[in-house]
Parts: C-alpha cells; structure tokens; sequence
C-alpha cells in the first residue's frame, strides 16, 4: 500500500464517552447555576471545549453573565467539567472494534493517528481506556494547537505528523465537527453513529460515508485490506 493514513477522533468514535461528556458539561453548568438543556450540550460534543463553553453561556447564562465576569465563569465551568469527568474515567470503556480496528489498520499498512483536541489529562484517561498505544503512530492533543474543531487545526497537525498528502488521509468521526475540519483540510471523512448523531446532520455536514460504528471498519479492513470512502 501506499503511503496512507487513517485519523482517529477519540470521544464517541473510539471511546463510548460521548454521554459522560455531556453529563459532565451538565453538571459543571448546573454547579454555576445555569441550566443548560442536556440536548444542547449534546450536538456540541466534538467542538473546541472553549467555544462550547461560550456558545452555551450566549444562550443560557441570562443574567449570570456580564462582560467583566464571562472569562472567570467560562473557566470555572472548564474546570468542573474537568473534574466531573476525571472521577467518572471507570465508567469509559471502548466502543466495539475500536482496539481491533486500530490494530488491523497498523497490520494493514495505515500510518494510525489520534487526532484529537482534548486536554492531555482526558487524552491521558482515553489512552489508557483504549490501550493500544503500539498501534498508533502520531497523535495530537489540545496542546498541540491553538483551536480546535471545527477549525482544521487538529486535521492538518494530524495529517503533518501521518507524513502523507490530505487526499491519502481518512478522518473517521462521530460528530459534525470532525468532518467540518476535515473538509477544510481536504481530507475525506466516514461517519460512525456512536455519537448519537442523525444521519441527516452527518451527511449535511461532509461525510462522505457513514456507518454503525468502528466494528463495521474493522470487519472491512480484514476482509479487502483497506477502507473506502
């Protein structure tokens, strides 16, 4: 094969950790006295924490938020959510066929990056729940860039550390933000469902192809070597 790559988001593609993000983000919120409907929370799964943050503050935070003290807040609320998610790490498990698939993708010949932007503390939490780390080649993190998803910032790091052109790369992501800076990247994109995206929101946001979940790429790259776009 020729040089190829595939790049991995992390949350709701490869770890089953969509649901406690949203816990988490909820609780934080909450602590601070803002309500947040958990939807809300849910369909901005994925983008930069920080715009998450401010984007929720914008709609929800009424009078709990004035120019002078948005900063403090949004950090505070960061912070929680932190906290929330480190004591809920025992709950994280892999989402099915994600070790198998990062395996056979090594075995197959793809240069296997980890592209996320996560903080290196829930990078940290991830990498241990999946514990593959001979399988993987590269990986980023939310140090490593100043913004995240849906900026292609993580995409274009990620294909830099793969050594391979934008076209020789896949991004396979649960969330529109994934193939939103994948596509600014000029990387093609496959969806999986783990996320609890609708289909219709996937695909309008770039995907190219979509499927159940990372087993159904597993079973794939065994049978033909390779996975189609």
């Amino acid at each position: 094969m020729a040089n190829k790559a595939l790049l991995f988001d992390v949350d709701g593609t490869l770890v089953d950790s969509t649901y406690v993000h949203v816990e988490c983000w909820w609780a934080a919120f909450i602590e601070c006295g803002i309500a947040v409907p958990r939807v809300e929370i849910h369909r901005r799964i994925g983008m930069d924490g920080a715009l998450l943050v401010r984007e929720l503050l914008a709609t929800f935070g009424g009078d709990h938020v004035d120019a002078a003290g948005a900063a403090g807040l949004a950090n505070q609320i960061s912070a929680l959510h932190g906290r929330y998610y480190s004591a809920d790490a025992v709950r994280l498990r892999p989402l099915p066929g994600a070790r198998e698939l990062l395996r056979a993708g090594r075995e197959a010949g793809y240069t296997v990056v980890l592209a996320t932007a996560s903080s290196p503390e829930e990078f940290d939490i991830a990498r241990d729940v999946l514990g593959c780390d001979e399988e993987v080649s590269a990986v980023t993190t939310g140090d490593d860039v100043h913004r995240a998803k849906p900026d292609s910032s993580v995409v274009d790091l990620a294909v830099r550390r793969a050594g391979v052109a934008p076209s020789d790369a896949i991004m396979i992501g649960d969330a529109t933000w994934d193939a939103i800076a994948a596509g600014k990247a000029g990387v093609p994109s496959i969806a999986v469902r783990t996320g609890g995206i609708g289909e219709a929101e996937l695909r309008g946001a770039g995907y190219t192809r979509i499927v159940e979940g990372v087993d159904v790429l597993w079973r794939e790259i065994v049978a033909s070597g390779a996975i189609s776009t």
